[in-house]
């Protein structure tokens, strides 16, 4: 593989800390901390913060260092196995007549996922003074020192190589890092740290006189934790790290390599599809599970945990995408990760319901953007039309009633899903009004994001009758008062309705002869899909044929393009669902490890290259496990959840997943196109 200047660096992550390594890793690449959060000095509200990078180092060779010759570096290879969410990367230093070839293993643990490790070999041509170096660096990050320890306290021998406590720009939170390194090289090894600097990257060398007949070797442990997870991050970084030394390499190689492959177990196989569209799926996958973890305490952002300085518009927030499009794919594949993306809007109910009182409402109004230390809104400034923007509470809500209906976790239901539940649909009660049309939602932005607020949006009405059918029926389920009150207002929700052509209008103000892209966005058909809104098969039916004949315009921006091809099948357009995922997902897929850009490079090859954006992929392979095999969770038992015909995009055979869970245990999903039900058998 050749490296281009327009690639963004390999993505690695366990959910709790996000790596970009560089195609020569030990010099370049950035590392995200989860939950870790700093003021941004463009907006200057809360935002993420980069923490030290946990893999950096240098290669010497006869006294010229890698990080003073960049251009002396060769890069050979490197390749992401998605299989085990490890990164092999190759690449030569010369020096004069020498030359080290250096392979280098990165991996983000997901067994102790405070913790990075990574191993080099290096092998040289020709006998030379080696040193090779591990550092833990801060360089070129906004925030300070607070603490550098390379002793260990009430120890005369230090037991790890060296720990920092990192305060990040706006001193919102703290990082503490440390690194314990080990070393295979013979006889006659000289070991240095960088003990005296007080503002130097921690670094360990090691100098050794090299032989071509033998390799060396340098293990790398290291461990991020922000100060949202501990009040002494520096210290539990250094007992995190010291566990991982005591566990060793290999073992915690091993624990990775299985925990993956237990993920992998969930994989969506698209039978017949052919090898680009299981590669695209199975790289969705990865980025999918790589992004979230059931240790992690702060949900995950639109982009992960990835960062590259190119472009970062999101800051790392925690937004409606997240339980609208990443959420459904974790619940049946990893429901302790989709737990813990649930559990931290269950931990900050307070500031939803603070919100709400700030507009004037009664229950939980849940921000726009919310920030990861408190869960408050911290959109942007510079967009105040965005407070406008309230859907994310009914996606909120939506999540935690689907997880009640995946798992059948009554417990759960009374201790977190019904507190939310109750509580979004008190906010509804206090945000629609009674009219002489029944009830409507006034004054509000869709997922069009218009720049003025419109009345009764249809994505937005249709939402909220679903959510509020949901807490009716929790309410039933556990004996409160609210349910008739709550069916009544789902019942009255108010839906635009084209009299002349029977489709769904995005909008009270909308008109079938508008243009541009905020009238082809298809915000009613995400009503239908993924909120399962029920409605009659000719109003569905002239809904989808409306949006579909303009959605040309809009293909190729974010979130609901990869569902179009769900639309399509749906009408029975094989030959068109292909289409409209290719436009709407495939084209957004860039290389070189087939991260999920935010907006298509073939339509929009001037927008900056990022990735991996969680609504696109997690927008894919939500339409590949619910939406063509017309899978939709409730309250019923398990096989009744399919209420539609299988169709399926042309050319694909089956939709086949080995292991889900349900109701607490393992199934099968089985879809075939042109079944009448798609099928789970439950073990």
């Amino acid at each position: 593989m050749a490296w281009r200047p327009e690639y963004i660096p390999a993505y690695l992550s366990n959910g709790l800390i996000g790596l970009r390594a560089g195609p020569i890793p030990l010099t370049e690449g950035v590392a995200i901390v989860n939950g870790l959060a700093a003021i941004d000095p463009v907006e200057k509200g809360e935002g993420f913060a980069r923490g030290p990078y946990p893999i950096a180092g240098d290669i010497e060779l006869n006294g010229h260092k890698l990080s003073r010759l960049p251009l002396q570096a060769e890069f050979v290879e490197q390749r992401h196995d998605f299989a085990c969410g490890e990164l092999a990367s190759r690449f030569r230093f010369r020096s004069g007549e020498t030359t080290a070839t250096v392979d280098v293993l990165t991996l983000c643990s997901r067994s102790l996922p405070s913790v990075v490790l990574q191993e080099l070999h290096v092998s040289v041509d020709r006998p030379c003074r080696l040193v090779v170096t591990a550092k833990l660096d801060p360089t070129g990050i906004m925030g300070r020192w607070l603490a550098r320890e390379t002793s260990t306290p009430d120890s005369d021998t230090p037991l790890i190589d060296g720990s920092m406590l990192w305060e990040v720009h706006g001193a919102l939170s703290t990082c503490g890092a440390a690194y314990i390194t080990r070393f295979e090289g013979g006889d006659g090894v000289e070991r240095r740290r960088e003990e005296h600097d007080e503002l130097a990257p921690l670094a360990t060398s090691y100098t050794v006189d090299a032989r071509p007949e033998r390799a060396y070797v340098l293990q790398q442990f290291s461990s991020l934790v922000p100060s949202q997870s501990h009040h002494e991050p520096d210290r539990q970084a250094a007992r995190l790290v010291g566990m991982a030394t005591r566990r060793g390499f290999r073992k915690l190689r091993d624990e990775n390599r299985d925990a993956w492959e237990e993920i992998w177990k969930g994989r969506i196989k698209l039978i017949g599809a052919g090898s680009h569209w299981q590669s695209l799926a199975d790289a969705a996958y990865y980025y999918l599970h790589a992004s979230a973890h059931s240790s992690s305490l702060f949900s995950t952002s639109m982009f992960g945990l990835a960062y590259w300085p190119n472009y970062h518009y999101y800051r790392g927030h925690v937004m409606w995408d997240i339980e609208a499009f990443t959420f459904p794919t974790l619940l049946l594949t990893a429901p302790q990760s989709a737990y813990a993306l649930l559990e931290y809007r269950s931990q900050r109910l307070a500031a939803a319901e603070r919100n709400a009182a700030l507009h004037g409402y009664r229950g939980l109004q849940f921000p726009w953007a919310s920030g990861p230390r408190n869960g408050e809104e911290v959109i942007r400034l510079s967009a105040p039309h965005l407070v406008f923007e309230q859907h994310v509470s009914l996606s909120v809500a939506r999540a935690f009633a689907q997880y009640v209906h995946a798992t059948g976790d009554d417990d759960y239901l009374r201790e977190k899903a019904w507190p939310v539940l109750e509580g979004v649909a008190k906010w509804l009660v206090s945000r629609a009004v009674r009219t002489d049309r029944g009830y409507e939602i006034k004054e509000v932005i869709g997922i069009a994001e218009h720049t003025d607020p419109v009345d009764n949006n249809a994505y937005m009405n249709m939402a909220a009758s679903v959510v509020l059918r949901e807490a009716a029926d929790f309410a039933r389920r556990l004996n409160r008062a609210d349910a008739p009150r709550w069916e009544r207002i789902a019942d009255g929700l108010y839906l635009p309705i084209d009299e002349a052509r029977g489709f769904i209008r995005n909008h009270d103000r909308y008109k079938p002869e508008e243009r541009g892209l905020a009238a082809s966005t298809p915000e009613a058909l995400a009503g239908i899909f993924p909120v399962d809104y029920p409605v009659d098969a000719r109003l569905e039916r002239a809904t989808i044929d409306f949006y579909l004949a303009r959605s040309g315009a809009y293909v190729g921006r974010p979130m609901l393009s990869a569902l179009l091809g769900v639309y399509a099948a749906r009408a029975g357009d094989r030959a068109g669902a292909l289409r409209w995922f290719e436009r709407g997902y495939a084209d957004f897929v860039e290389d070189p490890f087939s991260e999920t850009n935010e907006f298509s490079l073939r339509r929009f090859p001037d927008k900056p290259r990022v990735g991996p954006f969680m609504a696109n992929l997690g927008g894919f392979l939500m339409s590949c496990l619910y939406g063509l095999p017309g899978l939709a969770l409730s309250a019923a038992k398990p096989a009744d959840w399919f209420t539609r015909p299988v169709e399926l995009p042309e050319g694909w055979d089956a939709i086949e997943v080995d292991r889900l869970f349900v109701r607490g245990r393992p199934a099968r999903l089985l879809a075939r196109h042109g079944e009448r039900r798609a099928s789970l058998t439950i073990d």
